[in-house]
């Protein structure tokens, strides 16, 4: 008995022992976790990965597009395109292949406005560029700013960025072919008179409406010009949102009341044109008499190092 008691024993301190050194042993570390894959950053917007359309028609190829040629166009002309309605040999060659002959009628009416915004979205999809803005003639363009406000969103998110021309949305009659019942529609659209801008995303859904000559036809559909078919198109017909911006301008606001130091941070400008030749922004630089549209003097602030530019401008260019 005793024996057996005794072997007991020293089984039960060789257990003991034993687990003594397995306590004594380090303990397995848990796995490192695994990195976290790194971010992977937006490729930035270059500037041609912008589209910029401005219409224009055979008359204004003098001094009105000349205006553009000579300031803002000349600080973007890889990304900008001339929408006329008829040849013209020394706007080609100042241009070259950026002036597109779109065929459309020169009689200012809405079904040649329409066929111009139709000649724009085709070459704009073909371009397969990230962006499509649409300016008119008497815009002036500040190229930087436009960049960064639409460095601001994803060209692959429906994005319809512009100015009202009205405080509320436009109530249109929306037609049926074969004599169907007519339909009422309300939406905003942004006034291609201060110019507006649509993602490549956007645009892509559009095709049904707007592609190979179908804007036309769906601008018949609601009898509105061309910029209120693109805002029936985006709003209308694919429930997308107009984004509403302060910083595109048109003739049809009061420009002087908008601040002198902001002038230069806006995306477009324009003037009121003979009928209202007051109406234009509040900068210095030429006389009225020099520049009746302020386009020059906004340039010279911009780009003081312009040849033309008064001398006092060289090497004082303005914080943004």
């Amino acid at each position: 008995m005793s024996r057996a008691r005794g072997a007991l024993c020293r089984a039960c301190l060789a257990l003991a022992a034993a687990l003594a050194a397995l306590l004594l042993l380090p303990l397995p570390r848990a796995p490192a976790p695994a990195p976290a894959p790194a971010a992977v950053a937006a490729p930035s917007l270059r500037p041609d990965d912008i589209f910029i359309a401005v219409k224009t028609t055979r008359k204004n190829h003098g001094p009105r597009l000349g205006l553009l040629l000579r300031t803002w166009i000349s600080r973007a002309r890889p990304q900008t395109f001339i929408f006329t309605d008829g040849d013209d040999p020394e706007l080609q060659r100042q241009a070259g292949s950026r002036v597109i002959n779109t065929n459309c009628s020169a009689v200012r009416t809405r079904q040649a406005l329409c066929c111009k915004m139709s000649v724009e979205y085709d070459k704009f999809i073909e371009s397969g560029r990230k962006w499509f803005c649409h300016v008119d003639d008497d815009n002036y363009v500040n190229p930087s700013s436009l960049l960064h406000l639409l460095s601001s969103f994803s060209p692959n998110q429906d994005i319809y960025l512009g100015r009202p021309s009205l405080d509320h949305p436009i109530e249109a009659t929306e037609r049926v072919q074969g004599g169907g019942t007519a339909t009422t529609v309300k939406f905003w659209f942004a006034t291609g008179g201060a110019g507006f801008c649509l993602s490549r995303g956007l645009a892509l859904k559009m095709s049904p409406w707007a592609s190979l000559g179908s804007f036309m036809s769906t601008a018949e559909r609601v009898r509105l010009p061309d910029d209120c078919t693109v805002g029936y198109i985006v709003e209308g017909l694919l429930g997308a949102r107009l984004l509403h911006s302060p910083l595109f301008h048109s003739h049809l606001e009061n420009l002087q009341r908008l601040p002198t130091d902001a002038v230069l941070q806006q995306v477009t400008l324009s003037y009121g044109g003979p009928e209202n030749p007051h109406n234009v922004v509040n900068v210095a630089g030429f006389s009225l008499q020099q520049d009746p549209t302020r386009f020059k003097s906004v340039h010279c602030l911009l780009y003081p190092d312009t040849d033309w530019c008064p001398m006092q401008n060289k090497g004082n260019l303005p914080s943004r």
